[in-house]
């Protein structure tokens, strides 16, 4: 997840950019930028790296600028290096941007710019936006009549003319600009043509500015600001702004300008990095919409292979193996689970998932015909290091999965692929997880169409029920939409959280994949509220588990795949005969049934279906737990990242 940054005032703006960078550290990235207005011209120090490189590159000590903007990048686009770092400039060197999401289209924008005479330096989608606006503003330029007079191009003549004429088309280039975008943006726009100016725009990535006499900054998070001030406007979807050192002017998408309400944020710079929320755990929760878009990213596309350049996996190697281990410890290897269901849905490979803490004393049987995937958050898991070695030693090929750029795991494994959840503090994982599980199902996909199944109806259950991967393809890019639905009622969550809050002993019941999110609910439970509880597959409670249930216990069960309703149904009716207590998590149209609780969430294929049906039991732990009074984010006896066996 990006950081980004931006000053305009009467300091010297690289001291003032840099810092507010080294507050946004925790959110991750690869490399790291700022640009300055020296002299007129834009000055721009970037490498890959960490920020504090950048002071020790050349000119960067000559900086005495009073406005800038800044950035620190987690690549989605092209590898970390100096070219695809932030910030971007136009082939004109006229504006210079930095950007925060991912832009879905920029392959067509790109084609379109390249046709009309731009030329690209970097593999990033930013590039595109600095461009499209040079596009847009030539034209607005042109068809001004009073500029039409004059003889020189308007790259050379950055101090001529009315300035607030000139913030008034640079601007309007902007709206124009954003409105070719698809995807996630914050962007922020510097230029000569307007100094002592930024130009800001917003859609579905946070961007706020902070206020203070005769200073004003820009940033993506709150807390690389309270050093500076306490007073901040929070930018909306589709909300852009002309900010200058004494004002800040609010436009929407038909440059009409409107006022907007300025907020007090009365925190220290630990409560901040809540954003408002009562704990992590909670802002975490809300805040899977984007990481599951920042996830998707680039990768996968309707009409298009999913992009895995990073990834050197050959179909020709796919044929060659005989199994696939997914390893992993707690919430990751839930992940796995789900992983497991995808790959060999629709690649057709057995797949199995192992504990890592287990997985190298049982001596697994692995070769050169063996794929190994390792997931694990922070990439400093030690059991999980330590399966991925004994992996490799024994031949097999190994893939990371990690959401931490450079940490232990990624550096060890053969391949690696990121997550891009951004910094997860809350002991108990919620966004890493359905980062994980969406990324398994964009690489579960890709695995398939490297196996020639691109352009064939895929059988995925028993009764003979088949996909296409263009179905799921549309399926996952819709995620982020119905996540939000979700959370925009936990009502009947929280009152079922106040029913049983007091309970001892829950269960959670679920059939096929939906089994696999009945043990993350119940980890979660575990977790954060101290409460015992058991997952088991809804056919196994025959087999021993019913003689637990008892009058007035809570049971929780996972409905989504409507080729296992029927028979899950009747499992519930079970527990019901013997007095618990029951909420259905369902996709499913149920009627004329006697549960005691329903929560409907968004349909969506069954076999990424947990991606949705986790979240309200990740509310409900959370709920639970703040009903009990307990501490959330750190739960006792737990640590994020375990380092030791």
């Amino acid at each position: 997840m990006c950081g980004i940054i931006g000053y305009v005032g009467n300091k010297k703006a690289s001291n003032i950019l840099i810092n507010g960078l080294l507050a946004l550290e925790y959110r991750g990235y690869d490399s790291a930028g700022i640009a300055t207005l020296e002299n007129n011209e834009i000055k721009i120090m970037k490498d890959k790296g960490r920020v504090r490189n950048i002071l020790d590159l050349d000119g960067y000590k000559e900086l005495q600028g009073t406005y800038g903007i800044a950035h620190t990048r987690w690549a989605t686009h092209g590898k970390p290096s100096k070219e695809n770092s932030h910030p971007h400039m136009d082939n004109s060197n006229t504006f210079t941007v930095v950007h925060n999401g991912i832009i879905e289209n920029y392959n067509e924008l790109r084609s379109f710019l390249t046709d009309n005479g731009y030329t690209f330096y970097s593999q990033t989608d930013t590039e595109v936006i600095p461009n499209l606006i040079h596009y847009y503003f030539k034209k607005i330029d042109q068809e001004d009549t009073d500029y039409n007079n004059k003889t020189n191009s308007f790259e050379n003549k950055t101090n001529v003319g009315n300035e607030n004429n000139y913030k008034d088309k640079v601007l309007e280039a902007v709206v124009k600009a954003t409105n070719d975008l698809k995807g996630s943006y914050a962007i922020e726009v510097i230029s000569p043509l307007i100094p002592d100016t930024i130009i800001v725009a917003r859609k579905d990535s946070p961007l706020v500015i902070g206020t203070k006499s005769d200073e004003n900054y820009v940033a993506s998070d709150i807390p690389a600001l309270l050093t500076y001030t306490k007073d901040f406007y929070l930018l909306d979807d589709n909300e852009f702004a002309i900010i200058t050192n004494d004002s800040i002017s609010f436009y929407n998408k038909d440059l009409e300008k409107y006022t907007k309400e300025i907020k007090n944020i009365e925190w220290d710079a630990s409560s901040a990095e809540k954003n408002g929320y009562d704990d992590f755990m909670l802002k975490e929760i809300f805040e899977q919409p984007n990481s599951v878009r920042e996830t998707i990213g680039s990768r996968l596309k309707l009409n298009e292979a999913c992009n895995f350049d990073d990834l050197e996996i050959t179909s020709e190697y796919l044929k060659s193996i005989n199994k696939i281990f997914i390893v992993a410890c707690g919430t990751a290897m839930h992940a796995g689970l789900v992983g497991k269901v995808l790959l060999e849905k629709l690649c057709k490979i057995p797949v199995e998932v192992d504990i890592a803490s287990e997985f190298r004393y049982r001596d697994p049987i692995i070769d050169d015909k063996t794929l190994c995937i390792y997931v694990s958050q922070s990439g400093e898991t030690a059991d999980t290091i330590a399966a991925l070695k004994l992996a490799k030693s024994k031949c097999a090929k190994t893939l990371a999965i990690s959401n931490v750029i450079g940490s232990s795991i990624t550096r060890e494994a053969d391949y690696t692929i990121y997550t891009h959840a951004g910094p997860e503090i809350a002991v108990a994982s919620t966004k890493a997880y359905t980062s994980q599980v969406v990324l398994f199902a964009i690489l579960a996909i890709h695995f398939s169409e490297l196996l020639g199944y691109d352009n064939t109806d895929i059988t995925i259950n028993p009764d003979g029920k088949t996909i296409k991967l263009y179905d799921i393809k549309k399926d996952i890019l819709e995620l982020p939409k119905k996540i939000s639905m979700i959370l925009e009622d936990t009502s009947l969550i929280k009152k079922f959280a106040d029913e049983a809050y007091t309970q001892k002993d829950m269960f959670f019941l679920g059939r096929g994949v939906d089994q696999t999110v009945a043990l993350e609910g119940s980890l979660k439970l575990k977790e954060i509220s101290y409460i015992h509880s058991e997952a088991y597959a809804s056919g196994e409670l025959k087999h021993g588990p019913i003689a637990l249930i008892e009058n007035g216990i809570h049971v929780i069960s996972i409905l989504t795949d409507p080729s296992l309703a029927k028979k899950s149904i009747s499992n519930i009716q079970e527990v019901i005969t013997r007095g618990a207590k029951t909420m259905v998590i369902t996709n499913q149209d149920l009627e004329n049934t006697n549960f005691d609780y329903i929560y409907k969430i968004p349909e969506t294929n069954p076999l990424i279906s947990p991606i949705l049906s986790v979240i309200p039991l990740q509310l409900l732990a959370y709920y639970i737990s703040k009903n009990k009074g307990l501490d959330v984010d750190k739960p006792r006896n737990l640590a994020k990242s375990v380092t030791v066996e």
